[in-house]
């Protein structure tokens, strides 16, 4: 699951790519219950923004998706690296 962070820097990224600039309230609701994955996420956010998005133009709900997926595969990358055993007692030294 996506942190606050990470759901901000996403929302961010979206607007800036694609246009979908979603709405302070939308962005908190969000972030506050981020949805588990990316297809659920890459729905809200066509949501969010008006569109259905089982009618939405198929190569930019892909495009959309893609963004999506990215930064959820970023973030579990992140969580792994942060339990991995040999990072903790780096940090530990330190």
């Amino acid at each position: 699951m996506l942190s606050l962070e990470e759901v901000e820097a996403l929302t961010v990224n979206l607007c800036v790519q694609f246009g979908f600039c979603l709405s302070p309230e939308a962005q908190e609701r969000l972030a506050k219950e981020p949805p588990a994955d990316a297809d659920e996420f890459t729905n809200q956010v066509f949501l969010v923004e008006g569109l259905d998005p089982s009618t939405a133009d198929r190569k930019l709900y892909r495009r959309v998706k893609a963004v999506v997926e990215d930064a959820f595969k970023a973030s579990e990358r992140r969580g792994q690296s942060e339990d991995d055993p040999r990072r903790r007692s780096d940090r530990e030294r330190k």
